[in-house]
């Protein structure tokens, strides 16, 4: 399950998504999931759905990789939906028990299991298109302004890209764990809660051994070739707005509108 995550991920090919500025990719994330949450109708979905396939097309990373992404967070789009099902109050249309499926509730279900995909495949597509030297320098760039006020910038953009790199290393690094308590008798698939809560601990102390190992051997490699954020750094590729750019920003406009105008004036479905 953990070797299924992509956020973090790089998926190296040759595509125009790949060769576009990366400010432009993390503002294009960070609009795209902001208006999941300004659209609240199936319409807006659709439209944000389109949009998203448009992108993965113009990446050339392939959708199986993609979709795969999804099996992780499986059980937390479940236990979402499940919560929006059978809580949401409104007009029942069926029972057994003490519990209840609400017309509300069945739609606001749906509504959130789409915003939930839509937001973990748009954000897995940055990473997955993004090295983590372009992030670093696209958070730097964004957050520049901020060093008027004594921000440490650089430091931040540099914890969130190690952070993001470490993702998939990490879930790899439990996979192995797994596999190695699997063989010595471990039983991760027990549908006893108590006992799978227990059965993680034999997993949970030697990952976390592991990532401060980690984290130590980078901070000593980092020391050791007298690694110096902030001011005075230069860059070997700056960070420059090409055409594309420009009508990649266009793009973003434009679909934040629309999605805008359906928030404001929604068409029925």
């Amino acid at each position: 399950m953990f070797k299924d995550i992509t956020l973090g991920q790089y998926y190296q090919t040759d595509s125009l998504l790949h060769r576009l500025d990366p400010r432009v990719k993390l503002v294009g994330t960070l609009v795209y999931i902001i208006s999941l949450f300004v659209v609240d109708s199936f319409t807006g979905y659709i439209l944000a759905g389109i949009f998203l396939v448009c992108m993965i097309r113009l990446s050339n990373v392939p959708v199986g990789f993609i979709v795969r992404g999804m099996r992780a967070i499986l059980i937390l789009l479940l236990i979402t939906m499940s919560f929006n099902l059978f809580l949401t109050p409104g007009e029942v249309i069926f029972r057994a028990g003490f519990l209840k499926i609400t017309k509300q509730g069945l739609s606001f279900a749906v509504k959130m299991a789409i915003r939930l995909s839509l937001l973990v495949i748009g954000s897995s597509l940055m990473t997955l298109t993004t090295t983590p030297n372009q992030l670093t320098d696209a958070i730097e760039s964004l957050l520049g302004p901020m060093k008027r006020f004594r921000v440490p910038v650089h430091e931040i953009a540099m914890m969130m890209s190690i952070a993001l790199r470490f993702i998939p290393i990490l879930m790899e690094e439990t996979d192995k764990i797994m596999k190695a308590q699997i063989a010595r008798g471990a039983d991760f698939e027990s549908k006893n809660l108590i006992k799978k809560m227990k059965s993680l601990v034999p997993l949970l102390v030697p990952l976390f051994i592991s990532a401060f190992r980690r984290a130590n051997d980078l901070a000593m490699a980092m020391e050791a070739r007298c690694y110096r954020g902030g001011a005075g750094r230069t860059k070997m590729k700056p960070l420059v707005y090409q055409g594309r750019d420009q009508a990649a920003y266009f793009v973003l406009v434009a679909f934040f509108a629309v999605c805008v105008v359906l928030r404001l004036a929604p068409i029925p479905f």
